[in-house]
Formats: structure tokens, sequence, C-alpha cells
């Protein structure tokens, strides 16, 4: 699912993502990777980018040869789903939001099942406007459904609201 959001004279495309569980085919796995590339080709680059969602893996914490995307700062170790969101992430210029804000643990963790805990959900932007974002961290205790934790992305942009002239009475002069 994506939205457009018109903010001033910038246009934000913004895309719920939600990645295939690791224990289905190969096959379904691949079927969200292409359809997620359909949607990212469609949206012009002149526009913002933000992809947000459960995408199931882990990019670890080693950046080697993904300098570009990955921040270094995560938790976990890579798996075969994760070299699937960096694969993704390099092939269209994104960076992986949450790997470039050190936080602490509490602040990563956005998937906890009893003794497990995980870092699966993330933001996704294009690198060329990766200075606009300042935060990306979980909320502790914020749970939007029963495991996971909510993920904020903070971002610096320009004000939109227009400014209106104060009305100010005309002065009279006798």
């Amino acid at each position: 699912m994506s939205i457009k959001l018109v903010l001033g004279d910038e246009v934000v495309t913004i895309v719920s993502a939600y990645a295939p569980q690791a224990g289905l085919d190969a096959s379904t796995r691949q079927e969200f990777w292409e359809d997620l590339e359909e949607v990212v080709q469609r949206v012009p680059r002149s526009e913002k980018l933000i992809i947000g969602g459960d995408l199931n893996g882990h990019v670890g914490s080693s950046r080697d040869g993904f300098e570009s995307i990955h921040g270094g700062f995560w938790y976990g170790e890579r798996n075969e789903a994760g070299n699937a969101i960096l694969d993704f992430a390099l092939a269209y210029d994104l960076g992986i939001m949450n790997t470039w804000f050190e936080k602490r643990e509490s602040h990563l963790v956005t998937y906890s099942s009893g003794d497990n805990a995980s870092q699966i959900g993330f933001f996704l932007v294009r690198n060329a406007l990766r200075q606009c974002y300042t935060n990306c961290k979980v909320i502790p205790g914020e749970s939007t459904a029963t495991q996971h934790r909510l993920v904020v992305l903070d971002f610096r942009g320009r004000s939109y609201i227009r400014k209106r002239r104060p009305l100010v009475e005309p002065r009279i002069k006798w």
C-alpha cells in the first residue's frame, strides 16, 4: 500500500510493506520483492520516498559492501532475508535508516516474543535525501501489535504551513 502527500511544493510517497515470513516458500518471498520493485519504479526520482514496514529480515551490523546504505548500527546477525533487504536497498540506492543512528538496545528491538528479540521493522529512504532525516528509533513500550513495537522516523522539512500576513487596520491620517 502506498500514499502520496503533497507538502507545499514537495511530493512524498510513503509505502507500507509487510514481507512474507521466513518459513514461506522462496517464490512467495520473490514475488513480494518484485511487487515492491514495481511500486518503487513508479515513484519519480524527484519525489521523496519512504518505505516503512516489517521486512522480516536481519541486516546485521556489518556494512562490508553496503557502506552507502548501511550505517553500521544494528541489532542481531545478518540472515538470508537480510541479504534480500540489502540487495534491494542497494539496487534502488535506499538508505536503511534504522542503521544510521546509534541507539541503546531498547530503541532497536522491533519484535519481541518470549526470549527472542529482533529488529525486523525498517525505514528505507532515498540516499540523496538521507540528510533530511534526523532520527529513527523504536518507542519502547508502544506495541502496535502483540509482539511488534512502533518504529518512528523523524524528518526535517520545510514549514508547510502558510504564514498569513497579520491584518492591520489602515491608519487614517487626519
